[in-house]
Order: C-alpha cells, then sequence, then structure tokens
C-alpha cells in the first residue's frame, strides 16, 4: 500500500526520484497516465490491469465513458526505473499536470499521484475547508 507525502523535484531530463518506500511496491515498469484533478497517477503493473480489465467491461456505446477511456489511455505510458529510482516523466504528462520543477508525490493506497506543488497546495487549502463534510458523506457510502 502507498502511503505518504514527499516533496521532489525534477532534474535537467525530466526526470523524478520515486520515494525509496514506494519503489519495490510500484516496480521496475509501472504506468503513469493523466490523473483527475491535474496530476499523474503512477499504477503498479498488476493494479493497471485490474483498472483496464474494469474500464473494458463498460458499455462503449455510452459517451461518457468513452470520453473518460479516451482521457485515460492516451494519455498513459510505460515507465521504467533506472538504478538510482529514477524515471523520465513524458511531456505530455507533465505539461497536463502542470509541473515545472518541484513536485510532491503521494501514497493513495494502490496508486501514487505526482502533484505540482502549486496545485497540490491549492487542492489541499480547498478540500480542508470541506475535510469535515467529505468524511461525513463517507459514511453514507458505508466507508
Amino acid at each position: 500500500m502507498f502511503l505518504g507525502e514527499y516533496q521532489h523535484s525534477l532534474d535537467e531530463k525530466g526526470r523524478i526520484t520515486i520515494p525509496a518506500k514506494f519503489r519495490e511496491e510500484i516496480g521496475y515498469k509501472f504506468v503513469a497516465t493523466k490523473g483527475l484533478d491535474n496530476c499523474i497517477f503512477l499504477y503498479p503493473q498488476d493494479e493497471w490491469q485490474l483498472i483496464e480489465k474494469k474500464l473494458r467491461s463498460l458499455p462503449f456505446t455510452r459517451a461518457d465513458v468513452r470520453s473518460f477511456v479516451r482521457f485515460f489511455f492516451s494519455g498513459a505510458a510505460e515507465l521504467d526505473l533506472d538504478r538510482q529510482g529514477r524515471s523520465v516523466l513524458p511531456l505530455n504528462l507533465r505539461e497536463y499536470a502542470g509541473i515545472d520543477r518541484d513536485v510532491i508525490i503521494i501514497g493513495v493506497g494502490t496508486r501514487v499521484e505526482i502533484w505540482s506543488i502549486e496545485k497540490w497546495t491549492d487542492y489541499n487549502e480547498n478540500a480542508q475547508s470541506s475535510y469535515e463534510e467529505i468524511a461525513e458523506s463517507l459514511v453514507d457510502l458505508g466507508i
């Protein structure tokens, strides 16, 4: 399970260092794609295969399904870790997430998210004000 928050910076070649605590679980080959809220999602291969299977089972006759599947898969890239635990983030994903240099890498259970530090700060400030309301609504979902 991916947990925690880490601050890192891209190097001049667009590489990011994956936190040591995430490396074993993410593996040396993993998938990156456009995430929700303008971040980048990273998935271990086995988790990606589960998501892919679920998305393939959705009815492609629905416009919202087609739209989401296009968005999700068109931004996806299979990435590799080098011996130092670094990986090159594709330019299209960096542009989508607004990442220039400084990033926050967070563990979110089954995936890792990479955020520009500015967007993460904004997101936290906005979400924090409604944190209790969100928690209450999750109780309605049985969590």
